[in-house]
């Protein structure tokens, strides 16, 4: 049919059956798949054709959207490798496709791990470009902001720059954008690189539009993100030049930003850290409205971030006294008595900053103390160690404070906290109970406390080991806190600590065994734990040395002068001889003296005998002192000997008459024997009295004391010493003076190798010079017992020469004189003379 005739026909209204021609050989038909099978789409992503890519990567999008399973069998499937070489296609379509099923799929772990295998970062960041469609900004943004949760993926994104066109994304007209931009963004300055590179690109007045607006999500964003970058002065400075605090306060004023109130919090907190702004807001009269806001909120988490931000600004001084000024003590005392945990833990630590501030501990101390004290009773340990912070930074250098805690009840409560499981919370507590001990009122108030400092002695945390050490160095100038830590075990735990590598720790150790070695028992006892090898130890290190080092090693031998003379062979004229002294000999330096009680029991040897000095009646009955020296020489006596000991000791108005006896003693005496021997092994060990030296102390003190000089007193003592231990000797016949068998019949008589020295009739050098020294200190004439070699010993005295004939008045200096006793009993020989030196060695 001619074309003349279609248009004709057409015109008549006829139907006309137009000729279709076939399509080319080479073409392939239309082809419309429905495939339910995500391997089936999968495989399609390597389609050459973009229309088949585009409706595959929607479908994909579609598909991984509904869970994160579905992710995973993507994952499985192998689409993340081409959907990677999508996501730069020269298509806009399929590449908005493919960066869509990537910002989903990215949310998944799996997926991102293998995101950063493939190095994906350089292309999605190429993909926040200007000309890009802005779904895929939304897209691209929200898979970095899900891979910018890994550091290395943090690393990748700064590195690559793709911090600056997420910066640029912040202006976006897409609120999707912002909110991923402004996310991605948060997690990049978690790094202090990306900090310091978004306040380059300032970026913070773009931050700040952000808080304007109206989706909640993209301003909490935003104040977290500035919860970050402002922990550093540049950034605060900025932000305080772009007036970002007039926007935080106007968060903090809309009642409707409640949920926004805690992150605004956390910005300004960072924000008061600096002088400046304290004072700015100060002067705009933001700072009242922080504290009244701060006081007068109901909501926990505000409380505790507005006790943090003044907890921050309380660490300079400057702001210290802003915060005094504007009565901060009044807003933290209300936080304690919040019923928020949280608060009253953030307001005690803002307590404890702001006790810097002499006025403000002062202020403190009235009305804050007695919440603190009830808060160490809390279940919640963070509450607990931050109240027992406050109380040490309150009570130190304060006596008001520390009375105050006393008057609040606080001892017990701070005694119960030393067994509380943190750290923190231990050495607090020591701490305020040490600033107490400062003052003697309250020290003498203080009980208990030795016993449970035994475990914070044995913790492995140093600053519980040091406060602890600090405690008892406080406590234990009494007694009765020296007794209790001996009974409860504490010595041993205090004795390793100078073992300590921490400076602090092996000082505040030796301050307190130095006070601890204030009386006999508990120097003996600290000699037996190996105190005295650690300390000689301590002092031949210059590096270990301290302070207290060599004024604990001098109290503990001063105080275990057994010990000191047998290690040291020299007691000076102060180191005054008590009863319960014994003279062991010379050993060398790390050899541990056993007690008295313990060689009194060893087998009779040949080793040279103990010499012992106890004119001291013991405190108990007759027959029972009698039998607890029985005990001591290791061997049972007759009832008789017994008696007849009794009436040996009683002559003389010494002791108690038979007639006089207590009641008691005599139904003790009618027990039968098998009662006796039960009692007496209750009894405590106790030295055999030696009454012979109590006689001679008794008549040396009748002959001695009335004279009128020390140098009189001195040769008449010395005379009376040599008669008492066998008289003079003559120089060329001492080799004849038989002392050593005397003193071992003596030793076969007691069987035992400990001799009272008052037994001893026949006494050489270094039993007279001992002697000597004994009566010298209960009378009161200074001298020194000095050990000398081959059994060799000697007293010093200082006299004081008479004036040259002709002078009168002149007070010439004392000179150090050798008393003999041997050869020519009181005769007084200079300290270096030939005569002397004579004595000493020959």
């Amino acid at each position: 049919m001619s074309s003349a005739r279609v248009t004709q026909e057409k015109r008549m209204g006829k139907k006309v059956k137009k000729e279709v021609e076939p399509p080319p050989k080479d073409v392939f038909d239309p082809l419309s798949i429905e495939s339910k099978k995500a391997a089936t789409v999968v495989l399609m992503l390597n389609s050459p054709e973009e229309e088949v890519l585009a409706k595959a990567c929607d479908a994909i999008y579609k598909f991984a959207s509904k869970g994160d399973e579905n992710k995973v069998t993507l994952l499985s499937l192998g689409a993340v490798e081409p959907l990677f070489k999508l996501v730069s296609h020269e298509d806009p379509l399929v590449r908005r496709n493919a960066i869509m099923v990537f910002g989903i799929m990215a949310s998944n772990n799996d997926v991102r791990k293998l995101l950063r295998e493939l190095d994906v970062t350089n292309s999605v960041i190429a993909r926040l470009a200007p000309e890009e469609d802005i779904v895929v900004h939304e897209f691209a943004s929200l898979c970095l902001a899900h891979m910018a949760v890994e550091y290395t993926s943090k690393v990748q994104i700064f590195e690559q720059g793709g911090l600056e066109p997420l910066i640029r994304l912040l202006s976006s007209p897409d609120p999707d954008v912002k909110k991923n931009s402004v996310e991605c963004i948060y997690h990049l300055v978690q790094d202090f690189q990306s900090r310091a590179a978004v306040r380059e690109l300032n970026a913070i007045p773009a931050l700040l539009e952000l808080l304007k607006s109206e989706y909640p999500v993209v301003q909490l964003l935003a104040l977290k993100t500035f919860g970050v970058i402002s922990n550093d002065r540049e950034t605060r400075i900025i932000l305080r030049e772009n007036q970002g605090l007039e926007h935080l306060f106007k968060i903090l004023e809309t009642k409707e930003f409640n949920d926004l109130h805690v992150e605004a919090l956390a910005v300004v907190a960072n924000c008061l850290e600096d002088v400046d702004t304290m004072q700015l807001i100060q002067q705009t009269g933001g700072l009242k409205k922080l504290l009244s806001f701060a006081e007068m909120s109901t909501i926990p988490d505000i409380q505790k971030n507005a006790a943090k931000a003044i907890t921050k600004a309380a660490y300079d001084p400057e702001n210290r006294k802003i915060l005094h000024e504007e009565e901060i003590e009044k807003c933290l005392i209300t936080l304690l008595g919040t019923d928020n945990d949280g608060a009253k833990a953030a307001a005690s630590q803002a307590i404890s900053a702001m006790c810097e501030n002499l006025a403000s501990k002062d202020a403190f101390g009235i009305q804050g103390i007695p919440q603190l004290v009830q808060l160490l009773s809390s279940e919640n340990e963070e509450v607990k160690e931050a109240a027992a912070i406050a109380l040490a930074n309150l009570t130190t250098g304060s006596p008001s404070n520390a009375s105050a805690v006393a008057e609040a009840e606080g001892i017990e409560p701070l005694i119960n906290v030393l067994s509380a499981k943190r750290d923190g919370t231990v050495a607090n507590a020591a701490a305020v109970l040490t600033n107490m001990a400062m003052q003697e009122p309250l020290r003498l108030s203080i009980h208990g406390v030795m016993n449970a400092i035994v475990e914070p002695l044995q913790s492995t945390n140093s600053l519980v080991q040091s406060k602890a050490a600090l405690t008892v160095a406080a406590l234990g100038c009494d007694a009765d806190a020296r007794t209790e830590l001996r009974i409860a075990s504490g010595l041993e735990p205090l004795v390793k600590l100078l073992h300590s590598k921490n400076d602090e720790v092996r000082r505040n150790a030796c301050w307190a065994v130095m006070v601890c070695a204030s009386d006999e028992l508990t120097a003996v006892e600290l000699c037996r734990l190996g105190a005295l090898d650690i300390l000689e130890e301590i002092n031949l290190s210059t590096g270990r040395k301290n302070n207290f080092s060599e004024g604990a090693l001098d109290k503990l031998l001063d105080n275990n002068l057994s010990q000191k003379y047998s290690q040291m062979g020299y007691l000076s004229s102060s180191n005054i001889i008590t009863d319960g002294f014994y003279d062991y000999g010379q050993v060398k330096p790390g050899v541990k003296l056993l007690s008295l009680e313990e060689l009194s029991i060893q087998e009779l040897n040949d080793h040279r005998a103990i010499i012992l000095v106890n004119a001291k009646l013991p405190e108990v009955s007759l027959s029972a002192e009698d039998k607890s020296q029985d005990l001591y020489y290791g061997r049972t006596t007759s009832s008789s000997s017994i008696r007849k000991s009794s009436k040996e000791r009683t002559r003389k108005g010494k002791g108690k008459k038979e007639e006089d006896k207590p009641k008691e003693e005599e139904e003790l005496q009618t027990m039968p024997k098998v009662q006796q021997e039960v009692i007496f092994e209750k009894l405590p060990w106790l030295p055999p009295f030696d009454s012979i030296l109590l006689d001679y102390i008794i008549d040396a003190s009748k002959i001695i004391l009335p004279l009128t000089t020390t140098k009189e007193q001195v040769v008449t003592l010395a005379l009376f010493v040599a008669d008492k231990m066998g008289g003079p000797i003559e120089r060329d016949k001492l080799h004849e003076f038989s002392w050593e068998l005397h003193i071992s019949e003596i030793e076969f008589e007691l069987k035992c190798n400990v001799v009272p020295i008052g037994k001893i009739k026949k006494g050489t050098f270094y039993h007279r010079a001992l002697l000597f020294k004994v009566i010298a200190d209960r009378i009161g004439i200074g001298c020194s017992l000095v050990r000398g070699e081959y059994g060799r010993a000697w007293n010093e005295v200082k006299l004081v020469d008479d004036s040259p004939q002709g002078i009168t008045g002149l007070l010439l200096p004392p000179q150090m004189y050798i008393v003999d006793l041997m050869y020519q009993p009181g005769c007084l020989m200079k300290q270096g003379s030939a005569e002397a030196d004579h004595y000493q060695r020959i």
